[in-house]
């Protein structure tokens, strides 16, 4: 379980920034393909956005799980609600859901 220090930490993260992304490694050096798939997306439709990586802090690393009930990472959040994982965002992506939700939330996206 995890503790309300590393709760509340997340849940700034996650509501302090429009779009938020835990995941293993760095957006310009991503330490697994899951999280450099989503990267490579979010890149692509040019979606400004926070990468944690989760690797330098095992607290983070069980307490963005713990957070949302869901067991994998990368986890995306888009103004502060937990969107899915690397698959959930390939597929959205895939049939243009993905574009069409970031646009419907007043993301400024710029498909390359």
């Amino acid at each position: 379980m995890t503790d309300a220090t590393v709760r509340d930490r997340i849940h700034q993260e996650v509501t302090g920034t429009d779009v938020v992304l835990f995941m293993k490694g760095t957006p310009v050096f991503p330490m697994c393909g899951f999280s450099a798939a989503v990267v490579q997306v979010l890149n692509h439709l040019n979606v400004p956005f926070k990468g944690i990586n989760v690797l330098d802090d095992p607290g983070i690393r069980q307490g963005i799980k713990d957070y949302t009930n869901w067991p994998t990472i990368p986890q995306l959040y888009v103004k502060g609600e937990f969107i899915g994982g690397c698959d959930i965002i390939r597929e959205m992506f895939e049939s243009g859901e993905l574009l069409e939700m970031f646009n419907t939330k007043g993301i400024n996206v710029q498909a390359a």
